[in-house]
């Protein structure tokens, strides 16, 4: 598994310095339910917006 993930999106409350996510797991979905084919047809359901 994975033991560094990285993330640009700098205003979820899991964004760390270095582009690096500290959320204990990461929850990604395909969109719409069907079959993902490229990673824009993904969701990551572990964002939060920062305060």
């Amino acid at each position: 598994m994975a033991q560094e993930i990285l993330c640009e999106v700098n205003n979820c409350k899991f964004w760390s310095n270095g582009n690096k996510c500290s959320a204990k797991s990461i929850y990604v979905v395909s969109q719409k339910g069907k079959r993902a084919k490229s990673s824009e047809e993904t969701d990551c359901k572990t964002f939060v917006p920062r305060d």
